[in-house]
């Protein structure tokens, strides 16, 4: 083993020299105490599978950090091709510190793996990532800040069916408002696909663009367009395909919190016509000569056809869109009350010549832990769209911790009558919310998830650092992998020049005055990290691979006001991070803090020789394999490596 420095610890033995004077706790990274106390301690007390009712919830754990809001669909999708070659399950979602992430089941090989799409984005739940699967199998993720830049983000996988593997982070620019992209591609037109969102003026905006090329760049062909124009501020809109020439969507008047009465509506996108319709198909507008209007005044005589819901009382929000068995249309919506304290949910569907609403169950109030804030956030409600007279609910329900949010299941049938209640979660100490089908799972065991855990705000700041402290969890337990940490483990003077499998663990600690420069080497590769783009890269010979995604975190945000500025606060550097390579079938994967973040097909790897790069740093517990460890071995050396880094 080679000494490139004078800095250099005592690489693969796990020690590192500490200064004079110098102790552990001085060295903590510096985040805010109580946001970071809050999450340790409430995630030391949680296993990987949560016990079944009458102990905890039934329900298994899918990622400990992450949540979503409901406006961005689907946030879940499964997708399996009829040659039997894909059947995978993608789930997406955002942490506290601004990752965006997706974990992917393959039901096929019986392996999940999450992987890290974008690191340092605005800690916002409303930036959740949603999903499309192109024409050629490759799946495509859009996500975009909230409100406060004219532009969506995707990337797309370089092989079908597989997310492990994403191409570079692309933009699609607007000159407009993005939040909540709602992708679709239709049999009649699969030469593009249709970007619904909120955008222009803050309200329904639609746009088409072509297929990715093999470069992963699209084009606009088609707009943007805003679609309705309402006479409140803020429409909130779910969308819904029949996967042929019809869009649907389901809206309000604007945000329930402005709004008194809040009707809802809903029409649907003729992708023939480009026209906008009601639901007995009579055209509203040409989408491309403008928006629609509507008010609550004189439109529901204009349009009876087109108003769902018309309260004199009541505040709606819309959870849900679908079709049920028959065809028509169904709406999973909430009625709230003018002081916002009683929130009842409600089934509506569309029975040929109105629209019946079937109650379902008081939804309580606002679900979260901050007086005062958000008080029409409602636990949440979601159709299962392979059976859509089936939908959950989250539910205050008394039990063994007193009124904790639950998940229950109705049945309505076909008369619009709740024939079954059956509970999912019961007797959890924390609240199960937001819950939702995953799109297109039809027959497939990982059907459900939802948001488990602390809510405070959907964003964090100085007012709530805690933000959205949640897991998201699933009626799905993923096979646990084999894991044994002892097997294959060897020194580096017993790694050879062969091109066999091997394993690195290791963890770097940084100097953050000089945040950069190659971390280790190893044989003819390089891992190092660019002090002016603040991205990891991989060298092989003389090829580099750059990271994606910056190595910091969003952490500032707990230190400001609560604001959607378009403000891109500075990253926060890390202290430490643990990384990990691993090797085998000429496929390099490199895992960031156990997420995947980078995969390489390369045939020419030599590890041999591993020594610490110039750095201006310390690397600690460092391990090396004559294996490929799997994800969740890799995970596990994290969960085991409590004491924290200095430099």
């Amino acid at each position: 083993m080679k000494k490139t420095s004078a800095t250099f610890s005592l690489l693969f033995a796990g020690i590192i020299l500490l200064p004079a004077g110098s102790s552990i706790a001085d060295k903590t990274p510096k985040r805010n105490r109580k946001a970071e106390d809050t999450r340790s301690e409430y995630l030391k007390n949680r296993s990987d599978t949560l016990p079944a009712a009458g102990n905890v919830c039934k329900g298994h754990i899918v990622t400990k950090e992450g949540a979503w809001c409901w406006f961005a669909d689907p946030r879940a999708l499964h997708y399996e091709n009829e040659s039997g070659t894909i059947n995978s399950t993608y789930i997406g979602y955002i942490d506290v510190h601004g990752n965006i992430k997706a974990t992917q089941y393959n039901f096929i090989t019986g392996k999940s793996n999450e992987v890290l799409i974008r690191s340092y984005f605005q800690p916002d739940d409303h930036d959740t990532p949603s999903f499309l699967v192109l024409p050629d199998e490759r799946i495509m993720i859009f996500y975009s800040r909230h409100t406060d830049e004219a532009c969506f983000y995707y990337r797309i996988s370089t092989k079908a069916g597989d997310i492990t593997s994403l191409g570079a982070e692309m933009k699609i620019v607007t000159k407009y408002n993005t939040t909540y992209p709602s992708p679709f591609i239709l049999s009649a037109d699969t030469k593009h696909f249709y970007l619904c969102w909120r955008g222009i003026r803050w309200h329904p905006t639609i746009a088409r663009y072509t297929i990715p090329d093999a470069q992963d760049k699209v084009s606009l062909d088609w707009g943007p367009y805003q679609m309705i124009q309402s006479t409140a501020a803020r429409p909130y809109c779910k969308y819904y395909s029949n996967g042929i020439d019809k869009i649907y969507l389901a809206y309000t008047t604007g945000h329930p919190d402005n709004e008194y009465p809040n009707y809802t509506w809903f029409n649907y996108i003729d992708i023939n016509t480009l026209q906008l319709k009601d639901i007995k198909g009579t055209v509203l507008s040409t989408i491309a000569n403008g928006p629609h209007n509507i008010n609550q005044t004189t439109y529901p005589d204009l349009h009876p056809a087109a108003v769902v819901d018309s309260p004199s009382d009541q505040r709606d929000w819309i959870w849900q869109t679908s079709l049920a068995m028959d065809g028509m249309p169904v709406i999973a919506m909430v009625q709230i009350s003018r002081d916002k304290t009683i929130h009842n949910y409600y089934f509506a569907k569309w029975t040929g010549t109105t629209w019946r609403k079937t109650f379902l169950a008081c939804g309580g109030g606002h679900f979260h832990q901050s007086p005062g804030l958000e008080l029409c956030y409602s636990g949440g409600m979601t159709i299962d769209d392979s059976s859509p007279d089936i939908v959950y609910c989250s539910v205050p329900v008394s039990g063994t911790s007193g009124k904790v949010y639950e998940i229950i299941k109705y049945n309505v049938d076909q008369n619009g009558k709740v024939i079954t209640a059956e509970k999912v979660t019961a007797n959890s100490h924390l609240n199960n919310i937001r819950p939702f089908v995953v799109a297109n799972s039809d027959s497939s065991p990982l059907k459900l998830v939802w948001m488990h855990g602390n809510y405070y705000d959907w964003i964090v700041s100085s007012a709530h650092p805690e933000g959205f402290s949640t897991e998201i969890c699933s009626d799905f337990a993923f096979p646990a992998e084999s894991i044994n940490l002892t097997n294959g483990l060897i020194s580096a003077k017993d790694l050879n020049s062969n091109s066999g499998p091997f394993s690195v663990s290791l963890t770097p600690c940084f100097n953050e005055e000089a945040y950069g420069g190659v971390i280790f080497k190893m044989g003819n590769l390089v891992y190092g990290l660019d002090s002016t783009t603040l991205k990891p890269y991989v060298t092989i010979g003389d090829t580099t691979y750059n990271s994606t995604n910056l190595l910091g975190t969003s952490d500032i945000w707990q230190t400001e006001n609560r604001a959607t500025g378009g403000k891109w606060w500075p990253p926060t550097k890390v202290k430490y991070f643990y990384l990990a390579i691993t090797y085998g079938d000429k496929v390099l994967k490199v895992y960031r803090d156990g997420l995947i973040d980078q995969v390489i097909e390369v045939s020419n790897l030599i590890p041999e020789d591993v020594v610490q790069g110039e750095f201006k740093g310390l690397i600690k517990d460092s391990r090396i394999y004559n294996r490929v460890l799997n994800q969740g071995e890799i995970k596990k050396i994290i969960g085991t490596e409590s004491d924290k880094c200095i430099r």
